[in-house]
């Protein structure tokens, strides 16, 4: 039996995540994969709010919401108030993010290497073809796609 795409992605994310998270582990970090956006995007030193980080990392707001509150709950990022609007908070790495960014940072660059040896064994790069269908997806939504099959 073939499998639906939204089985074979969710099980290609579970591939992926899976190693990259026991990369994590054997570097002697606790950290999740779905951190990674959010940290490069406050790498740089630069406070961010919510929709920056969003922006930044290419994920949508809630996605960013829910992932910053439970980096802050670690103790990976701090919150502070902006000092030009009161109602928004502006995001920072923590001391212990910081402290840990270059064993990140390491992590990060043997992913990459890892994707690149994965992307030279396929016929078409899977980094290509995933950027492809984002693209393909934002001119005509799945859900659009959907509706004309049942027609």
């Amino acid at each position: 039996m073939k499998q639906g795409l939204g089985t074979q992605l969710r099980h290609l994310i579970e591939l992926l995540d899976g190693a990259v998270q026991d990369a994590y582990a054997e570097a002697g970090l606790d950290y999740r994969p779905r951190y990674t956006p959010v940290m490069r995007a406050l790498a740089g030193g630069q406070p961010h709010t919510v929709s920056q980080i969003a922006e930044a990392a290419g994920i949508t707001q809630p996605a960013a919401t829910q992932t910053v509150a439970l980096m802050v709950k670690e103790g990976w990022l701090e919150a502070q108030a902006s000092p030009t609007d009161a109602r928004q908070k502006l995001l920072v790495l923590s001391p212990q993010g910081k402290r840990l960014l270059p064993k990140l940072q390491a992590c990060w660059r043997a992913t990459a290497a890892a994707a690149d040896d994965l992307d030279a064994e396929l016929p078409h790069p899977l980094s290509d073809t995933l950027a492809r269908a984002i693209d393909a997806l934002a001119q005509r939504p799945f859900s659009e796609r959907i509706r004309q099959a049942k027609e």
